[in-house]
């Protein structure tokens, strides 16, 4: 059986992730663990020291009676939309988030990672900033990112934003796999500015390693790189969209202009990120 991790802090942005992470453990026969990681407050004041196993005992006990009321509610949510047969467990720990979930992704063989994201609140903040594209850019295993205002859809057509790379074709595959459980339709798109246009096309190459398969093959110039994808998206009602990552901070340097700003505005579809 497979291995969904799903960190949560029980905000509703992780709750709708939850539905996401019920209906691909569902799909690909996988179970859940979600993942609960709190902290201990720091003492700043020497003189509260001899008060501190006092309220580190508070503290512990605090998120151990949050956590002890929201893991019914997680049940809930499975049940509401009749996926109570799916295998969830659950580990409250004390740590750092991201370590935590590099850890657990390398000693229990996660498969993926499904997380809420709120994406940006202020004009100062993107979407790299957020919590799910750390883990996207840090964490090796397959990260589904799901957007606060991400309502559920069957995943019937998915977008693989790629510049048609030799060092794609894994992820592509692993994207044909993930299609077949949900059989849905793959869009492949590269989008190129009219100053970096690809000398050694390879997009031929493509079209052989794609014949004969549920997959279509785009290639668009221009210079909004993000508008394009944006437009992409709408006009072909695409479900879900995945990328490749290549190194830390991918999504700061995709098409060497800054694509996260405004899909962190204006995305409300999953974003699968692959790692090589």
């Amino acid at each position: 059986m497979k291995k969904i991790l799903f960190p949560t802090d029980f905000s509703d942005v992780s709750k709708n992730a939850f539905i996401y992470a019920l209906k691909l453990a569902d799909s690909i026969n996988a179970e859940i663990i979600t993942l609960h990681v709190y902290q201990l407050p720091q003492a700043n004041y020497i003189n509260i020291s001899k008060y501190l196993h006092e309220v580190y005992d508070v503290a512990e006990l605090s998120n151990f009676e949050n956590y002890k009321d929201e893991v019914p509610v997680l049940r809930s949510i499975a049940e509401k939309n009749n996926l109570h047969h799916v295998k969830i467990s659950h580990v409250l720990i004390l740590g750092n988030l991201i370590h935590e979930i590099k850890k657990m992704s390398k000693e229990d063989t996660i498969d993926f990672v499904v997380m809420g994201t709120k994406g940006a609140t202020g004009l100062k903040e993107t979407f790299m900033g957020t919590v799910a594209t750390k883990v996207m850019n840090d964490v090796k295993t397959t990260v589904l990112a799901i957007p606060e205002h991400c309502q559920y859809q069957a995943i019937k057509k998915i977008l693989f934003v790629t510049q048609f790379r030799t060092e794609d074709i894994e992820s592509l595959k692993r994207i044909v796999v993930l299609s077949k459980f949900f059989q849905a339709h793959i869009d492949c798109l590269r989008v190129q500015t009219s100053n970096h246009e690809n000398k050694n096309d390879t997009m031929e190459d493509w079209s052989q390693i794609v014949k004969n398969q549920n997959i279509l093959l785009h290639s668009i110039i221009g210079n909004d790189v993000e508008g394009i994808i944006l437009n992409f998206i709408e006009l072909h009602k695409i479900n879900m969209i995945a990328m490749h990552v290549y190194h830390q901070n991918f999504f700061e340097k995709l098409f060497k202009i800054s694509l996260s700003k405004k899909l962190a505005f204006h995305i409300n579809v999953p974003i699968l990120a692959i790692h090589e």
